[in-house]
């Protein structure tokens, strides 16, 4: 059993969370992932509204009486949701462990706490993990320039940003970017984390709903097959290669602005890719970790193969101590 910081203070069984995903953190992905022992993440925003929330939360309990969370991701917009009226429904749904992304949660924390639930704050660097500390976070995860969707603007990979994270906190850390396996898992620890968060190896899972033929590209493609798209922006994305992301970064190192890409990079295109399997129909999100995944398990085979080998290596490790310290 690997126990940790995280597993003790949110509730859970291994240090392992499902990143929310837009239009992938949907009730059966997210329960499968906590049935599995890990933490499942249903996002609110796929969700056209609160009421649909409070349903997909229901269809979540019925295939899983173990915690799992919402994400709510909340980034500037001509025509914000309705947070506030998602938060009530995530409160009503007595769900405890919200994974909060984008701006500063601040504002929700007090009734989320008033509501004893536990929030899991996604950074991108160490001061704003600080900052997330400071207005009492339960927990951050942190994300290196390897993950999918926004690395921030300092481009400081996993390897840097994960001890230097947890060197500084006080509270549980989770690593997120760039890992896949129990090699990954074991990485993460040993640079001072309390567990691991994966989104584009949960998206090529069999319980993940988007298009068969993504997994499969998923498992095709390299840690080459990425493009960084908003770069002159200062608004860095990281998705998979296809026509169009490629068409947007060509466009922007010609001056383009977010005007001249907005049609490309529509959220409804982006849908598109995960429910048609039309690979080239907008951009989608990936990590360069594709890179290390060959197969499309179920979560239980997942979480189940990434913990019991995690265990052999640090057996592994412990024998490598032993045989290295004079007897």
């Amino acid at each position: 059993m690997l126990r940790t910081r995280f597993t003790e203070t949110f509730g859970v069984e291994h240090p392992i969370v499902q990143g929310g995903m837009m239009w992938v953190g949907r009730a059966e992905l997210a329960a499968a992932v906590s049935e599995a022992g890990g933490l499942g993440i249903i996002t609110a925003l796929t969700q056209p509204t609160p009421e649909d929330l409070l349903k997909e939360i229901e269809k979540a309990r019925e295939l899983t009486d173990k915690p799992f969370g919402v994400n709510v991701t909340i980034l500037p917009s001509i025509n914000p949701p309705p947070y506030q009226e998602y938060m009530q429904a995530i409160i009503e749904s007595g769900v405890k462990i919200v994974e909060t992304a984008g701006s500063n949660p601040e504002p929700f924390l007090p009734y989320y706490k008033a509501a004893g639930i536990k929030v899991l704050h996604k950074c991108t660097s160490v001061r704003h993990a600080l900052k997330a500390q400071k207005i009492g976070v339960d927990g951050v995860s942190i994300d290196g320039f390897e993950c999918a969707g926004h690395p921030g603007e300092d481009d400081v990979p996993g390897l840097i940003l994960i001890p230097a994270a947890t060197k500084a906190l006080d509270i549980p850390v989770i690593a997120s970017g760039g890992i896949a396996d129990a090699r990954g898992l074991v990485a993460a620890l040993a640079l001072g984390a309390d567990g691991v968060n994966m989104g584009t190896r949960f998206m090529c899972t069999q319980e993940s709903a988007i298009h068969q033929t993504v997994k499969e590209q998923i498992v095709a493609n390299s840690e080459r097959a990425t493009q960084l798209i908003f770069r002159t922006l200062h608004n860095t994305a990281r998705v998979a290669d296809n026509e169009i992301s490629r068409k947007v970064v060509e466009i922007e190192k010609a001056g383009g602005t977010f005007e001249d890409v907005r049609e490309l990079v529509a959220g409804a295109r982006g849908r598109r890719v995960f429910e048609e399997g039309d690979l080239n129909a907008g951009i989608w999100s990936a990590g360069q970790v594709q890179g290390l995944i060959d197969d499309i398990p179920t979560c239980a085979d997942l979480v189940s193969r990434m913990v019991s080998e995690a265990e052999e290596i640090i057996r592994g490790l412990s024998r490598l101590s032993a045989i290295s310290t004079p007897g």
